[in-house]
């Protein structure tokens, strides 16, 4: 076969193929097409030709592809074409393009095209064509102009030169053409021309005639112009309409200027006319710039005349709505601003009369877009904006008051366009730049919401663009240094700019460090009288930014911003701060940075500022400077009415700079103006003004309380007009606010103060002046003002006094006449409040007040003291819980309630630090220890625990600890309460008890006793929910409290837990059992009853009764009867009805206690399990296939019993000596159960007790015999074996029938892998079963014994030869299954003892090989177990015992790779990857021959759809490739086919082909034949590999092995794929024939 004919061969069957369904299918023909096409250019084209022209009636989209496939051919080999070709090809693509007078699109498209891509070397043959049919007098077919058009674009150079005989053609078939389809493609060949004219002139270096200039075409295209804008512009097609002005844009270059000017009038409002007549204006406007460019380029007049009507137009598609952000709309808007800069140029000042007067309108998009055009025209027409600067700043005064969002954001953006220009620098720029931070002082949340999809995205927002501006102006535009300094400084102090502290103060700095850098010793504030700027003071500066500070994260981080700022104007401030200044900033700043707004600790921050604040004042020690600056801080303190945080900070501010003030009349002074003006009705505030004269207090002490003394004896409780016009009218509540303000002045001044001072003033001056206000004289009574905040106020003012006395180094001696009065005050404040729940805190300062109050001397009257604990536990305990979802404050208020409550209690007890007194504390708490509330329990037991630990730490043995059983009782049951908290707490009460009583015997403090240290390692036990765990804790802690108990306190502590029996907490009653019972144990002699004739009436007796201690005597009675008549007892309660109650089960378990009896009672189980017979079989219906099995009653028994006997932790030790019986009997009997049904009526009787709380869980004869199996192996030590199943679901899969085998082989696994010594005994008892006559026992030893084999541990315990035997001797077993796993145990033997396979290998060998002979079933799963066997052994085996066996292996396995079965392509695959290993170095020739026979197969196998396949596929080939001796080869297949790497099929399989092409060459026709074979594959995937196998090899073949191929029948081949169902396969066939022209 000619390469000719090969090639038109190829290219005809694809060429047929073209006409596919699917569309991948189409474009990988086209792609191959292609293909043949970069290979033999002519040919291909030459085919493609041909068959347009002899397929006339072939569908034009197949015909559009061809054209495309042609036109990719052409473009890429267009320097190769002769001239005969490239004239067949513009006649056929002419043909193809005018055939159909109609459009069709994509086809006459497709056809253009190829005579454009032909163009671009042989433009004068495609014109001579384009020309034929371009005759004058006769319209043309639309795609001629069209190509006409696209081939002055794509050969500007070739083709302008016909332009001119092209358009005196085209001038006369204008007014010809009627359609307004016609009239586009006019329209679009103008412009294309125009602009192929307007390229060429501008690039007449590079022309081939340099002489060509506008005016060539000046006449030709004003005579165009006049149809097109007289005429055709008129239509009411839009289209049309569109391409008229598209092409009048580039038009108007090519116009003479006297036309142009001439048609300026008209030509511009029709254009302009366009705007209201399309949507879409973005061609509208580019014409338009266009247009105006050639009017400007030729200095046209006119322009001047329809600037008005042109800025009007203009400015209206500015403001349009944005409907969406497609290109087309940003593309007009660019194109309308564009015309802007033009007009903006030439005539700056009409533009600015017509633009700035709008920003003065109602509509909101007018404003908008009139301040983008300015933003625009600043940028871009500089120049003649430069001298128009004040007129443009005093035109924005108005849009400066504008309130909408979309309009700021426009100014925001005009400033910055200024800024950038010099107009901030000009007068009325200030202006400009107060603007700009007011809108960086916009709160977040005031920013406007979204009202759709259509507005601007939230980053946009006019804030975040105003900062953003802000720090670009101070940091990047270097002129607006000098403007922006020092004029910033004024928006600092001013409330309203609080929102842009942050950029303002970053700005700032940065500032200041430039101006730094260039004067490092000059202030950078220069206060000028004659300055229009009035900058705020120093004082006023250092006072606002450390205030702010107070909040450091609000405002994007204005604390670490005003630091910064304090900082770097640390000279201005005052001179002397700056060294230290440099030191103590950093420190706060770095405080900062390691914390959040969520962590940062506000007290503490709050205490380091004020630290720096007096820091600071003592550096600067100047008594004038200090009051100067406490006089600011009073200034500023109204500013913060809205922050009341940071006013409170500034009151403390204003109390530490008056502290370091040694004018004591300014001190006076200012507190009293403070007084005078504070907001005494906004709570708030109280708490900062006394803070304020706290801290005052500190240095001035007499001077603050005059001050407050003077306020407090002033009219202003009066309601009459008072000496203070403030006071003026004041209500009542208002007076109330002033008192509880005044009275935590005197609460704060008592708790600052100096101690040695304060305890001289605290009766007579700041108590009396506090109860003063507080309380009011009617008639001559006193009355107390019932007002809570008041009560608050008195009550932490108390407090803090006591405290201040109690923290007093001279308290001891203190004696304070009004305590009793105090203690009463406090008491009825705590009695009046609600009782079920916390909303205050006066409670709990009153209780620390009465804690104060308790150490100072007189001491408390007895009543006074028990009316006091009364009082505070009632109001305390009975406080109901919060909800969970309730906030954290109210958690921290209830916490610090308790712990006030606790400090109060043992405030008390160290009055009376004696065992008396502690009972009598106790005996307060009794009522809550025993309520029938757990919350009010575990509270009482808390504070229980906190007074018995104060007791021991304060221990004075005295006197004899009598009352320990007493409370050791009332603590101990409750370590079984309800509420895990009580528990715990219990614990602690008996643990404090039982060190007293060693106290009190004598041992020191420090001392530590093992028993009583042992109950803290018991509180993890009563942490568990199961009851077992905790009374068996309970029990444990019965024991310890009995090893320490003295004798003569177990009288008293029995008595006590007797009466707890009756505890309504049914655990506390159980406990109490338990801990009776242990002491009894302990410490007395209790011996029970023998009634061993009682055992029916014992079963019976407990099914009416759920009583944990009835339950265990019945264990008790059990065990003494079972111990003398086991045989008996085990007899009789297997006779109890299945399944098992729980107080059966209980009692089963009772008889493993003793090991002994233990032993007995499994060893009777066991004879009953194994000897009876374990099924019967019957038919449900008497035509039913296979019978059921139905499990028989006393095996069934046994094994539950057995169960429940095991379960039990006492019968370690009998299970353990009975341990290989047990466990081969239950696994026999687990098999034995596989599948088996109940009874019938066991069957009816678990229906029938589903729903009942009898049944503990339902009952199967399989997984009660695998749950007594493992239960038995947890009993006997070897939990390791059955966590090892349980979490490889082995239990699960014993109980199925699908999954036995795999379960006995997980457990065969466990067992020699955590229970190897075991093994020889469970073996021998297993061995034995190859005769049994029980099908199931006998797999079920087989599976066991065959997993054995896959561990080392049958070697090393000798067994390996007396397992093989056993095992061979099952070789003949007539059980499938059991043959199958004699195979799987032999293959174990490769992982289990690798070291013995070389031994027994002949033996191996024979067995495997057998086994794939297994049978008549060729695809038998003792084949498959054969295969997956020898895989293992193969490289283990001597060398010697290979060579006789590979061959035949190989031969045997090859049908199964591809059998329809995965596990049989995938074992023998792998296999076969074995078999090359195994020959690695010594590979014959014969054996050679299977590897290159499996290549083929392998290689397409790797695009199996099944996973297992294809990696077995990977190894397989890996395996091959040295035996293949291709080192290149070999690379390959180890670099791309390692497990778990991604493969790139078709990259490999390019690789592979191009090395067995290089090296084997002489393969390619049986590679090829061998692939021909799967091209009829069942698997889609493999049937599209082949094909594209096949042309890889073709690909990288060599043209002098092509004999090797029978080309006719490989081309049948494919084109018998071409028309396979899959779309895959067709397109790799299709794409396999463009590869064949190598073979051409």
């Amino acid at each position: 076969m000619t390469t000719r004919s090969c090639v038109k061969k190829l290219s005809t069957i694809l060429l047929d193929a073209i006409t596919d369904k699917d569309p991948l299918v189409q474009e990988q023909v086209c792609s191959a097409l292609c293909a043949l096409g970069e290979s033999q250019p002519e040919i291909t084209l030459s085919t493609c030709e041909e068959h347009l022209r002899q397929h006339e009636k072939l569908a034009h989209p197949y015909r559009t592809m061809i054209l495309r496939a042609m036109e990719t051919v052409v473009s890429n080999h267009i320097s190769e074409l002769d001239k005969d070709m490239a004239r067949a090809i513009i006649l056929l693509a002419s043909s193809e393009m005018t055939k159909a007078k109609d459009l069709v699109c994509d086809w006459q498209q497709a056809a253009s095209s190829v005579l454009v891509a032909v163009g671009k070397r042989f433009v004068g043959m495609v014109m001579e064509e384009m020309l034929s049919k371009f005759q004058p007098g006769v319209l043309p077919h639309c795609f001629v102009l069209q190509t006409l058009a696209n081939l002055s674009i794509s050969n500007v150079f070739g083709m302008v030169p016909f332009l001119t005989s092209v358009l005196s053609t085209m001038l006369p078939m204008l007014g010809m053409a009627k359609h307004d389809t016609m009239r586009v493609v006019f329209c679009c060949a103008l412009q294309h021309f125009s602009e192929s004219a307007l390229e060429y002139v501008a690039n007449l270096d590079q022309a081939p005639d340099p002489t060509v200039r506008k005016d060539t075409f000046a006449s030709d295209i004003s005579s165009a112009y006049d149809i097109l804008f007289h005429q055709w512009l008129q239509s009411r097609e839009a289209k049309l309409r569109l391409a008229v002005v598209e092409a009048l844009g580039p038009m108007s270059h090519l116009l003479p200027s006297e036309k142009l000017e001439e048609q300026l009038p008209k030509l511009l409002p029709g254009v302009l006319a366009l705007y209201k007549k399309h949507a879409e204006t973005s061609h509208v406007s580019k014409s338009l710039g266009q247009i105006l460019e050639a009017a400007v380029s030729v200095g046209s007049r006119m322009l001047d005349v329809q600037l008005d009507s042109l800025l009007t137009a203009l400015h209206a598609q500015i403001c349009v709505p944005v409907e969406s952000s497609s290109p087309l709309v940003t593309t007009n808007r660019k194109e309308v601003l564009r015309c802007f800069t033009i007009l903006a140029c030439c005539s700056p000042e009409r533009l600015l009369a017509f633009l700035l007067p709008k920003l003065d309108t109602s509509n909101e998009r007018t404003r908008v877009g009139s301040l983008q055009v300015l933003r625009h025209v600043i940028n871009s027409a500089a120049a003649q904006m430069e001298v128009k600067k004040p007129f443009i700043l005093s035109s924005m005064r108005l849009p400066l008051l504008d309130t909408n969002s979309k309009v700021k954001r426009a100014v925001v953006q005009v400033i910055s366009a200024m800024a950038h220009h010099g107009y901030l620098e000009q007068p009325g720029g200030e202006a400009m730049l107060e603007y700009l931070v007011q809108q960086c002082a916009l709160p977040p949340d005031a920013e406007p919401q979204k009202t759709g999809p259509l507005e601007e995205p939230p980053a946009d927002n006019v804030r975040e663009i105003s900062v953003s501006t802000l720090y670009l102006f101070s940091t990047t535009v270097d002129r607006m240094s000098e403007v922006l300094w020092p004029y910033l400084l004024e928006f600092l102090t001013p409330v309203r700019y609080t929102g842009a502290l942050t950029p303002l103060c970053k700005s700032l700095v940065h500032l200041a460090q430039k101006k730094q850098e260039k004067g490092a010793d000059a202030l950078l504030i220069q206060y000028d009288s004659d300055s229009k700027v009035t900058l705020p003071s120093p004082y006023a500066i250092a006072t606002r930014l450390l205030t702010v500070s107070s909040s450091p994260y609000l405002g994007d981080g204005r604390g670490a911003a005003s630091l910064c700022l304090l900082s770097v104007l640390h000279r201005d401030i005052h001179p002397w701060l700056g060294q230290r200044w440099a030191t103590t900033i950093p420190l706060l700043l770095e405080y900062l940075d390691e914390h959040t707004a969520e962590t940062l600790p506000q007290k503490e921050w709050e205490e380091k500022l004020l630290v720096f604040l007096r820091d600071s004042l003592a550096v600067v020690s100047d008594n004038t400077w200090t009051c100067q600056l406490s006089l600011e801080m009073c200034k500023q303190l109204p500013c913060y009415n809205g922050t009341p945080q940071e006013k409170n900070f500034l009151y403390k501010c204003v109390g530490t700079t008056l502290g370091a003030a040694s004018n004591k009349d300014v001190v006076r002074k200012r507190l009293q103006e403070l007084l005078e003006a504070a907001r005494y009705q906004d709570e708030a505030e109280h708490e900062g003004l006394a803070c304020c004269f706290g801290i005052c207090a500190i240095s001035h002490l007499d001077d603050t309380l005059t001050q407050l003394e003077e306020f407090v004896r002033s009219d202003v409780f009066r309601k009459s007009i008072g000496i203070f016009s403030i006071f003026k009218d004041r209500s009542e509540n208002e007076v109330e606010k002033v008192k509880g303000a005044l009275i935590l002045c005197y609460g704060h001044v008592a708790v600052r103060a100096p101690r040695e001072l304060v305890l001289a003033r605290a009766e007579s001056d700041i108590l009396r002046n506090m109860f003063q206000c507080f309380s009011t004289k009617v008639l001559g009574i006193k009355v107390e003002t019932k007002d809570p905040a008041l009560q608050l106020c008195l009550v932490q003012s108390v407090y803090m006094v006591c405290q201040a006395i109690c923290s007093s180094a001279q308290a001891g001696s203190f004696h304070f006449s009004r305590k009793a009065e105090l203690v009463a005050q406090m008491m009825d404040f705590i009695k009046g409040e609600p009782p079920n729940s916390l909303r205050t805190p006066i409670r709990k300062k009153a209780m620390l007040a009465c804690t104060h109050l308790i150490s100072l001397e007189p001491a408390l009257e007895e009543q006074v003291r028990t009316d006091m604990v009364h009082g505070c536990l009632h109001s305390v305990m009975a406080v109901l819980p919060e909800p969970a979802e309730e906030d954290g404050c109210q958690e921290s208020l209830y916490l610090d309630t308790m712990h006030a409550l606790e400090d109060l209690l043992r405030s008390l007890l160290q009055r009376n630090l004696t065992p008396q007194g502690l009972q009598i504390m106790v005996e307060h708490l009794n009522p809550w220890i025993k309520s029938p509330r757990g919350y009010e329990r575990a509270r009482a037991l808390g504070l229980s625990t906190c007074l018995l630990q104060f007791f021991l730490e304060h221990l004075h043995a005295l006197v004899p600890f009598h009352n320990l059983g007493l409370l050791v009782g009332l603590f101990s049951p409750r370590c079984a309460d309800l509420w895990p908290a009580t528990r715990q707490e219990a614990v602690n009460c008996v643990y404090y008890l039982l060190y007293l009583q060693l106290g009190y015997e004598g041992f020191s403090h420090d001392y530590r006793d093992d028993v009583a240290e042992r109950l803290l390692t018991l509180k993890d036990g009563l942490v568990h929910p199961d009851p077992a765990i905790l009374f068996h804790t309970c029990h444990s802690i019965a024991q310890v409290i009995a090893k320490r108990l003295p004798p003569d306190q177990l009288i008293s502590l029995l008595l006590t837990l007797f009466e707890s029996l009756g505890d309504p907490d049914k655990n506390c009653s159980r406990a109490a059992t338990v801990m009776i019972n242990c002491l009894l144990k302990e410490r007395g002699t209790m011996l029970l009853e023998k009634v061993p004739e009682v055992m029916s009436v014992l079963c019976s007796k407990l099914q009416g009764t759920r009583e944990e201690h009835v339950l265990q005597a019945a264990q008790h009675s059990v065990h003494i009867l079972a111990s003398q008549h086991c045989a008996a007892v085990v007899t009789s309660l297997l006779g109890s009805p299945l399944p098992f109650d729980s107080h059966i089960c209980t009692l089963w378990r009772a008889l493993a206690v003793e090991p002994s009896l233990c032993t007995q009672v499994l060893g009777l189980l066991l004879e009953k399990i194994n000897r009876d017979v374990p099924f019967k079989e019957s038919r449900a219906f008497l035509l039913s296939s296979a019978p059921d099995r139905v499990a028989t009653l006393l095996p069934l028994a046994a094994t539950c019993a057995l169960h429940e006997v095991v379960s039990a932790p006492a019968s370690g030790p009998a299970v353990l000596e009975l341990y290989s019986q047990l466990f081969a009997g239950l696994l026999l009997r687990v098999s034995c159960t596989v599948g088996v049904q109940l009874p019938r009526n066991l069957q009816a009787k678990e229906r029938r007790a589903t729903s009942s709380a009898v049944v503990s869980k339902a009952l199967d004869p399989c997984s009660s015999a695998v749950d007594a199996l493992r239960a038995a192996l947890l009993r006997g030590g070897s939990e390791d074996v059955v966590q090892r199943v349980e979490l490889e679901g082995g239990w699960e899969s014993l109980r199925t029938s699908a999954g036995h085998e795999d379960g006995v082989a997980r457990l065969a696994s466990a067992m020699a892998k955590f229970a190897g010594p075991r093994l020889p005994l469970v073996m021998k008892a297993l061995l034995g079963t190859h005769s049994s006559v029980y099908e199931v026992q006998r797999i079920t030893s087989t599976a066991f014994l065959a997993e054995l084999l896959n561990s080392n541990v049958v070697n090393d315990l000798m067994l390996l030869e007396s397992l093989l035997d056993n095992l061979a001797a099952r070789q003949k077993d007539p059980c499938a299954s059991v043959r199958r796993l004699v195979l799987h145990g032999l293959a174990n033997i490769a992982s289990g003892s690798p070291d013995k396979v070389r031994t027994h290998g002949p033996q191996l060998l024979t067995a495997m090989i057998g086994g794939l002979d297994d049978g008549d079933d060729p695809h038998s799963l003792v084949a498959l177990e054969a295969m997956a066997g020898l895989g293992k052994l193969l490289g283990l085996v001597e060398p010697r015992d290979l060579p006789s066996v590979l061959l035949h292996i190989a031969i045997r396995i090859r049908p199964f790779f591809d059998s329809e079965k995965t596990e049989f392509r995938s074992v023998s695959i792998r296999l076969f990857g074995h078999l090359n290993y195994a020959c690695h170095g010594n590979c014959e020739d014969v054996f050679l021959e299977q590897v290159i026979g499996g290549l083929v197969p392998l290689l397409l196998h790797l695009r199996d759809s099944q996973a297992p396949v294809a990696g077995a596929c990977r190894f397989a080939l890996r395996m091959c490739g040295p035996n293949l001796e291709c080192e290149e080869l070999e690379a390959a297949f180890q670099k791309h086919l390692q497990d778990g790497r991604s493969l790139h099929f078709g990259e490999f399989l390019n690789t592979v082909c191009k090395h067995l092409m290089r090296y084997f060459p002489d393969l390619l026709g049986r590679l090829v034949s061998t692939s021909l074979f799967y091209f009829k594959s069942s698997w889609e995937d493999v049937r599209a590999a082949a094909p594209m196998f096949t042309g890889f090899l073709v690909l990288h073949s060599e043209p002098q092995h092509q004999a090797q191929v029978d080309l006719e029948q490989l081309i049948t081949a494919l084109q018998l794929l071409l028309k396979d169902p899959a779309p895959t396969v067709r397109g790799k066939a299709a794409e396999t024939l463009g590869r064949l022209v190598k073979f051409s």
